[in-house]
């Protein structure tokens, strides 16, 4: 029995990369929910699959599963991902006083 290379279905067949949506990183086909947000909710926030499609009906428990396998087969990819996105959160942070922030400061004097 031989099997042609040719009829094989992707690896991951509900992962996609986009030009222009979510800065070309993996998403789930059809939407714009990165790789590395499913991730975020699993791995960091203890979400279950089930959790995260009621979370996000517009998603399947098939579509999160496939994304949590592309993740373990790029684990170094997706976590360099939320680590870069995680620094430019931090960095924003830094650069952008909240404005609840801004009027604390200015009635420090009131204290």
């Amino acid at each position: 029995m031989t099997t042609r290379t040719s009829q094989r279905k992707p690896k991951h067949p509900y992962i996609v990369r986009q030009k222009g949506v979510g800065g070309g990183k993996p998403i789930i086909a059809g939407t714009r929910m990165k790789v590395s947000q499913i991730v975020i909710y699993y791995e960091k926030m203890g979400y279950h699959p089930d959790e995260i499609v009621r979370a996000h009906p517009h998603l399947t428990l098939a579509q999160v599963h496939d994304a949590l396998s592309y993740y373990y087969d790029h684990i170094e990819e997706i976590d360099r991902q939320i680590a870069e996105e995680r620094q430019m959160v931090e960095e924003l942070k830094q650069d952008h006083v909240s404005v609840l922030e801004q009027k604390r400061g200015h009635h420090s004097h009131l204290r």
